[in-house]
């Protein structure tokens, strides 16, 4: 009795293509995606950008600029990308700030002035040496910790012969005063290693902290209560908009099957616009949710909400409309509430796996990164972050409204064409 049973489970299964899609495809693509996030799919951690501004321009500094661009786990930028084919000037610590605010990258390293002077920092603190200034922005844990140990590292090994000469002068000071013979020892040794670093030859050392002495400053989030919450609250916000918008256009299939949809379409009510009031109705609902989630954030996590209610009005809107023409035109597209279910599943959560609803994208590989801006939740996130995180003007919302408003259109143009099956059944 057994085997009849389950031969029939097995029929049903193969019947079902959304169960089936859901049991086998979800899975595979789910761990596909997480695989190349967490390195599973390259052979390489993703490099951290970081801008290099060498405001002292003596041997030292250059050298160790030097050895940060030739470091393999870095991507160093001293200057922005040229704009019609002209070449930028160099980052300012002003400049740098600016663009670590505007996300161009996550971390700026400041040379100050002087540091060539006394670029190691072997004894006690000095307040009167210049030390080595990080810009970060908070949001990214990894990219400060990062640089940080790797400036250590370079330190050695791009200045052998500062470090040594420094350390020369240390014991010179501390340990009551060298002979006549053992400086010029110190010093043949010295020019042996100026020798082989000016040649390209590499010392290794060990990437002991405090070798350069270094000071960090968070320029983005530094005055907010709970940075990350805006964050979560806008990637969760979208993926749950789209389960939300999927469902309720799911009611057009409820009504084509109870004969319901037949009925209103032989009146005066025009298909198009019953998928507007569709679209109006589901726009509204999907801009309550994030209401809801956002006023939750606010009266539980201290999110800072009032004080960004323009532009957060202008991205609400316009992800609640985007996702309301997502969900007519799933819903357009499947026969029944069951394909309806299986398929706006499947969709979604690969969107909000690849668009950053379920990890951050600023710490997916690059491929992943681009292929998230294919998605709703790339973009939606992106205008939030611009908003509650890096407390931008609404007029620099202009590229996520107009991607989010295209995307809207594009759907809602689809999503009427496929239901003129309705109209001629």
């Amino acid at each position: 009795m057994i085997f009849p049973i389950v031969r029939t489970a097995v029929v049903s299964l193969r019947r079902d293509r959304g169960a089936l899609a859901l049991s086998f495809i979800l899975p595979v693509v789910f761990f596909s995606i997480f695989a190349v996030i967490f390195g599973g799919g390259r052979a390489a951690t993703p490099k951290v950008q970081v801008l290099v501004v060498d405001e002292d321009h003596s041997r030292a500094s250059q050298r160790l600029v030097q050895g940060l661009k030739e470091e393999g786990s870095l991507a160093v930028k001293t200057r922005p990308e040229p704009i019609k084919g002209a070449e930028q000037p160099e980052y300012t610590p002003a400049t740098a700030e600016a663009a670590v605010k505007a996300g161009t990258a996550p971390v700026a390293v400041i040379i100050p002035h002087g540091f060539g002077e006394n670029p190691i920092s072997f004894g006690p603190p000095d307040a009167s040496h210049p030390k080595i200034q990080l810009l970060e922005d908070s949001s990214d844990v990894v990219a400060p910790q990062v640089v940080s140990g790797l400036l250590q590292k370079v330190a050695m090994t791009s200045l052998p012969d500062v470090m040594a000469e420094q350390g020369s002068k240390y014991i010179d000071q501390f340990a009551g005063g060298l002979t006549r013979e053992q400086r010029d020892r110190i010093e043949q040794s010295l020019g042996y290693l100026r020798e082989r670093q000016d040649s390209g030859s590499s010392t290794s050392g060990s990437a002991n902290g405090g070798i350069i002495a270094v000071t960090s400053r968070a320029v983005v989030g530094q005055n907010k209560n709970n940075p990350m919450v805006s964050f979560y609250a806008a990637a969760i916000g979208v993926m749950f908009l789209l389960f939300t918008a999927s469902g309720a256009a799911g009611a057009l299939l409820d009504e084509a099957e109870s004969g319901t949809l037949d009925r209103v379409l032989s009146s005066r009510v025009t298909m198009t616009t019953l998928m507007l009031g569709k679209l109006t109705f589901n726009s509204l609902l999907a801009f309550s949710q994030l209401v809801l989630m956002f006023l939750w954030g606010w009266a539980v996590f201290k999110l800072d909400f009032w004080s960004h209610i323009p532009g957060f009005i202008v991205m609400g809107v316009c992800t609640a409309v985007a996702v309301a023409a997502f969900g007519l035109l799933l819903a357009s597209i499947c026969r029944t509430r069951a394909q309806l279910g299986a398929l706006s599943t499947l969709v979604i959560l690969i969107m909000s796996s690849i668009g950053g609803s379920m990890f951050p994208r600023f710490l997916m590989p690059e491929a992943m990164q681009k292929a998230g801006l294919f998605t709703l939740n790339a973009w939606a996130i992106d205008g939030f972050t611009k908003i509650f995180w890096r407390d931008e003007p609404v007029s620099h919302l202009w590229p996520q409204v107009l991607v989010l408003a295209g995307i809207a259109v594009a759907l809602f143009t689809i999503a009427r064409r496929v239901a003129r099956r309705w109209e001629y059944t």
